[in-house]
């Protein structure tokens, strides 16, 4: 029901009906009530039903109505409203204090060039903490004294190792096919095309398949890991556990560790023998040789120190693949787009990092005569 308004003698009287003010109201002028623009009103008198309770949203009506009766230089006093009321009405006719908003400065390359090294270093810094802190409860995992699930180790090697054995080997299995199908064209011009064992074998025994498993596993289970942990933060399961005395490295991301630093060596030597197989399927038809001579030549070629270096690179790329995903999910926002943010910073900066470490491999393997 609509309030009434009667205007004579420039008062403008208005009859609040029972059911009070309906919210919609608010948006009405006052031609919407048979007021007419320009109406002269000096004194608004409300008349009220008995034992009226008057709300907010009258206040927001009167107060409403009166902006829109003024005019310059004009003040309309009201009527019929209990002191508070009036003092609240008042009080919205005040003109405020605070200082017009400004839109906030768009800060300038050199701001956002300082903002992002800082993200950057306290990033780092959490990540070397908790590299430090997983180093640090290795010996309690040896003695048999972590606070790990068995079970949830077993799972994580499996899903690791046995689930990712087939986007492993197809991968592998293809690389080895193009470096001898390349290295074929090539040599065969200079009549050695038998040195494409020595190409192929060395370059995945020693490069190739442990950086590969390792990109492999840091889109697959890496993400994974980043995209589990965040999950169980954004639930409050992580502050759970914290809650219950146990440490959510140690329960969390030191079974994913070792489960990852076990699984990358072994499936790096299954990664290694299906990129030789891939090679010798397309050298031997392609350079018309025999299968014995080949295997033969690319055991020459392949020393003991391959195997060595390949294997350690794949035992550090598990770790780092493990700590990085598990990083970014401890780190992750409370919210659906942190769990993707985190998923997809986890994947970035582990290919990144894979690459740095095979860069240090590489300098440190010259530097020895390997």
């Amino acid at each position: 029901m609509d309030p009434t308004f009667h205007l004579q003698d420039r008062v403008l009287t208005v009859g609040i009906p029972a059911t009070g003010i309906e919210p919609v109201l608010l948006a009405h002028s006052p031609e919407r009530f048979g007021i007419a623009a320009g109406s002269a009103v000096d004194v608004l008198r409300i008349e009220s039903p008995p034992q009226w309770r008057w709300c907010s949203l009258d206040a927001a009506f009167l107060a409403q109505l009166v902006r829109r009766l003024e005019r310059p230089g004009q003040r309309i006093a009201i009527e019929g409203v209990p002191a508070d009321m009036g003092e609240l009405l008042a009080l919205a006719h005040q003109p405020s204090s605070l200082p017009p908003s400004t839109p906030p400065l768009r800060p300038g390359f050199i701001m956002r060039v300082g903002l992002s090294a800082q993200a950057c270093a306290a990033s780092t810094k959490q990540f070397v903490d908790l590299l430090g802190e997983v180093i640090l409860l290795l010996p309690r995992l040896v003695a048999g004294r972590a606070k790990v699930r068995g079970a949830e180790v077993l799972e994580v090697m499996a899903e690791s190792s046995t689930r990712a054995l087939f986007i492993v080997g197809l991968v592998n299995l293809l690389m080895g096919a193009i470096l001898a199908f390349v290295g074929a064209i090539q040599l065969r011009a200079f009549g050695v095309g038998i040195f494409v064992a020595d190409l192929v074998g060395i370059a995945v025994v020693r490069e190739l398949s442990p950086i590969l498993t390792a990109v492999v596993l840091a889109g697959r289970t890496g993400a994974s890991f980043a995209a589990r942990i965040a999950t169980m933060r954004g639930n409050e399961e992580i502050d759970a556990l914290t809650t219950l005395g146990l440490s959510p490295v140690e329960f969390l991301v030191l079974p994913r560790v070792a489960a990852l630093s076990l699984a990358l060596p072994l499936l790096y030597v299954y990664a290694f023998i299906l990129s030789l197989l891939g090679g010798m399927l397309v050298a031997v038809p392609l350079l018309d040789i025999s299968t014995t001579a080949y295997i033969v030549q690319t055991r020459h070629a392949i020393a003991g120190a391959n195997f060595a270096i390949g294997a350690l690179k794949a035992l550090i790329f598990g770790a780092a693949v493990a700590l990085i995903g598990c990083h970014y999910g401890l780190r992750a926002a409370r919210s659906a787009a942190g769990v993707g943010e985190a998923t997809t910073m986890a994947v970035v900066s582990s290919i990144v990092v894979i690459i740095v470490l095979d860069a240090v491999f590489a300098i440190c393997a010259n530097a020895l005569g390997l």
